[in-house]
């Protein structure tokens, strides 16, 4: 007997969600523009560094809202869970590009410090402190939202690592301004680079757990078979699978098998409560059977040359 739990709309969590990102959309590519004119002005590689990692900001914000548009679509067709995993993609390709950047960064970085250009350190300073501002405005609009969800937390990445970002290109403007010493700049756009691996390596780690459908973080698969076993009256566990549809949709199948004076359909209802209780797993398939009734595939194909040879034996006392 085949038996699905509910799962919960998070309709006004992502409208929210919409809100908060489109508003930092805004406020980065405004400023994204400048800091290029900028940037190109005062030859400077942190500020052109910062000014990619915004490009890619305004990227990764608008592939989230466009991945939390398609997340919403309801399933039809084929797409028996919707696009909902469309915000994993865009997780994943966040990731990625935050590691394209970085070797542009380190190469273009080494380079200068080999051969270091002038930089105008009044410039890269001023810039780099609006900068600050900016991202401090856009980090606290999205962090807002939902930050369960890898879509909102792969933007959320990516503008607190530009935070971090101009926090280098001040202080390297500053050692630029009252030293002259340039090579401060590639430093900074070194600094940068590291910042943005440790994010990028992240997103692309959390993201191929769901596309792998690994146990979501925190939930031990042989533990929960523990768990299951111990509410009354279960006697075994099959098959148990535990895996996200998309973050924060913990999805669980299993083969439950209870003693012959219970009721499947209640103890159905007390692993499903025992699930969402404790795990917030609400998205269940369980099959509940009584023990007597169910015979493993293993114990039919042993038994079935026994059978076949007792109908010969039969057929030749005949």
């Amino acid at each position: 007997m085949a038996e699905h739990g509910h799962g919960h709309s998070h309709v006004a969590d992502r409208e929210a969600d919409r809100r908060y990102l489109s508003a930092a959309l805004v406020v980065i590519a405004l400023f994204m523009i400048a800091e290029i004119v900028v940037g190109v002005y005062a030859s400077s590689l942190a500020l052109i560094s910062d000014a990619g990692h915004m490009l890619t900001d305004a990227g990764a914000l608008a592939l989230a809202l466009v991945a939390g548009r398609l997340a919403r679509i309801p399933a039809r067709g084929a797409y028996t869970f919707g696009l909902k995993r469309a915000e994993i993609l865009s997780a994943q390709i966040n990731g990625i590009t935050l590691f394209a950047l970085v070797g542009y960064f380190v190469v273009e970085g080494v380079r200068r410090l080999i051969a270091p250009p002038a930089v105008a350190g009044a410039f890269v300073l001023v810039t780099a402190l609006v900068g600050i501002v900016v991202n401090l405005i856009a980090t606290w609009l999205i962090n807002k939202g939902n930050r369960q969800s890898l879509n909102v937390e792969g933007a959320f990445q990516h503008i607190l690592n530009d935070l971090y970002a101009f926090v280098a290109t001040a202080v390297a403007g500053l050692v630029v301004l009252s030293t002259g010493w340039t090579r401060a700049d590639a430093l900074a756009a070194l600094v940068v680079a590291a910042l943005m691996a440790r994010a990028g390596y992240g997103l692309i780690r959390d993201s191929a757990r769901v596309f792998l459908e690994a146990a979501p973080r925190g939930i031990d698969p042989q533990l929960l078979e523990t768990e299951i076993r111990g509410v009354t009256g279960v006697v075994e566990v099959h098959e148990l699978h535990v895996w996200e549809v998309t973050s924060g949709f913990p999805a669980l199948s299993a083969h439950v098998l209870v003693s012959a004076d219970q009721d499947c359909h209640e103890r159905r209802t007390a692993v499903e409560r025992l699930l969402g209780e404790r795990h917030e797993i609400r998205h269940t398939t369980l099959q509940v059977d009584h023990r007597q009734d169910f015979l493993p595939t293993e114990s039919l194909r042993s038994r079935a040359p026994e059978e076949q040879g007792g109908a010969e034996n039969e057929t030749g006392r005949g």
